[in-house]
């Protein structure tokens, strides 16, 4: 049986989802959201690839149910929704190297996935819609390839009450209203993984960020309630200097804009998906705690949405560096040195259990702060190791060289050797990644 049949190539951190059996090159969705009673009415083309002969296609959709399905054109005699998946039989083999077009209507009444992580995917907020895709909430509210290292165009659009803004990824390429409803559509065409798409619904109005800076080559925004627009303002002032640090220390910001969206409602964590971050009424204040948040948010951007990990036991090349790049900001602000910060971690991580592979750390522990923590600790040991010049030479060639792609532990490791001359990238990283025994701390000769 091909890996399409049976799931076999999907990402074990992820329960079984997604499959490398085909790619979907593009989503196209159009969903009508109906808020006061949480209803999804959607449509789903997705326009894929076959990597290998299929009999069968299997999509991960959740706690919504198809009721048409057309391939190619033509109706889909026989579907079946079993566990979390929509398996989809084809009349004929479709051959290695086929494309080929699936066109899916879905409905039903989306809620959260429940797992290991909580709740992850569609949420309703007190007065809207949240989406919280990582790592596997994708499959809440549209049929997909629900793996990291599927990477995908979208157009998304979204028909919701009169008086409310839907944030999608990318760019909005049309606003349109008819009777008591409005029509939004999103288009984003850089590549993005399915848990990275994102629709939140609010009565959100756009304020620009930094539209005085003409030293600013991103356009920022933040999409935020009409009462805490002053907050957001305050809370979001700095982020410009945040842009332009990551842009001097990571190379050029990866998409075309981002904007940040502030909730009513107050949120445990902030939230990042492409080009868009999500955060709560209580993360807009001035305070270290949540200004950091706001960074580690913006430099997912660069870790994580454009470099993305192909397999989830790789999640420090997200974590690790956003983490890091708390601690550059910490450094540029005023605030605190990087020596500094690296010591309060090293510290922190040497009072607690040691027992944990941030390199592969299994699905329960994915998200764990030692994976941050350590992470960042392990970017700054091979700082420390080749110096700044070389440490932030090879960071810059890293994301050009792999923008818009998929990355793993080994090629960071290949990459850095081969742009470092005599450099033994894997002598440096693996006892971060791979000992349970915390490393001596890092520190300049």
């Amino acid at each position: 049986m091909t890996a399409a049949t049976t799931n076999t190539a999907a990402d074990p951190y992820t329960l079984d989802h997604g499959s490398t059996g085909y790619r979907v090159d593009r989503y196209e969705l159009d969903l009508d959201v109906r808020l006061g009673s949480n209803r999804l009415i959607g449509r789903a083309v997705l326009r894929c690839t076959a990597l290998e002969t299929m009999s069968q296609v299997i999509l991960d959709l959740v706690g919504l149910r198809a009721s048409k399905i057309q391939l190619d054109g033509k109706k889909v005699q026989k579907f079946s929704q079993r566990s979390e998946h929509l398996v989809i039989a084809a009349q004929a083999p479709i051959e290695s190297g086929q494309q080929f077009v699936l066109d899916i209507r879905y409905e039903g009444n989306p809620q959260p996935r429940r797992g290991l992580w909580g709740e992850v995917g569609w949420e309703e907020l007190t007065d809207g819609v949240l989406v919280a895709g990582q790592p596997n909430g994708a499959a809440s509210w549209f049929p997909c390839n629900d793996h990291p290292r599927s990477k995908s165009s979208f157009l998304i659009s979204v028909t919701t009450d009169d008086n409310y803004r839907p944030v999608c990824n990318g760019r909005l390429v049309s606003r349109t209203r008819k009777s008591s409803r409005e029509t939004w559509v999103y288009e984003h065409v850089q590549p993005m993984a399915t848990y990275l798409a994102t629709v939140q619904i609010g009565r959100y109005g756009l304020i620009p960020l930094n539209a005085n800076d003409t030293h600013q080559r991103v356009p920022q925004f933040a999409a935020v309630p009409a009462g805490l627009a002053e907050d957001a303002r305050m809370g979001l002032r700095r982020q410009p200097d945040m842009m332009r640090t990551f842009e001097d220390c990571f190379g050029p910001y990866p998409f075309a804009e981002y904007t940040s969206v502030v909730t009513e409602d107050e949120l445990e964590i902030p939230l990042e998906a492409q080009t868009v971050s999500i955060f709560g009424r209580n993360h807009m204040r001035d305070t270290w705690e949540a200004q950091r948040l706001i960074a580690h948010e913006l430099s997912h951007q660069w870790f994580g949405n454009s470099l993305t990990v192909s397999s989830w036991k790789d999640i420090w090349l997200h974590e690790g560096f956003a983490c890091y790049a708390e601690w550059l900001w910490s450094e540029e602000s005023g605030t605190m040195g990087v020596p500094a910060r690296a010591l309060a971690a090293w510290k922190k991580l040497d009072g607690g259990p040691q027992d944990l592979l941030v390199g592969d750390p299994g699905p329960e522990l994915m998200f764990d702060d030692r994976v941050y923590k350590r992470g960042a600790l392990a970017v700054h040991a091979l700082r420390v190791k080749v110096g700044d010049e070389a440490f932030f030479g090879f960071l810059q060639h890293w994301t050009a060289a792999n923008r818009h792609c998929s990355v793993s532990t080994e090629s960071f490791i290949e990459a850095a050797n081969a742009f470092v001359p005599g450099l033994d990238a894997g002598s440096v990283l693996r006892p971060w990644l791979y000992d349970a025994a915390l490393p001596p701390l890092p520190s300049a000769r």
